[in-house]
């Protein structure tokens, strides 16, 4: 079962490490912080922001 995100939450979060926006990938369901290089799971529509749970973007 996939739970949906709540986009307006969104904007109230912020990338744990640089304090930056975040984009969201509807289709990885994840937060991404390009400036950090990290991608924050987001779980049964929770997002998980902490750097230890993010994945780290390639290149």
């Amino acid at each position: 079962m996939t739970t949906t995100f709540d986009r307006r939450m969104l904007e109230a979060l912020i990338c744990p490490v640089t304090h930056e926006g975040l984009r969201y990938d509807a289709e990885l369901q994840e937060l991404v912080s390009q400036r950090a290089g990290l991608a924050f799971p987001i779980r049964d529509g929770i997002p998980v922001m902490l750097v230890d749970e993010a994945r780290r973007l390639e290149g």
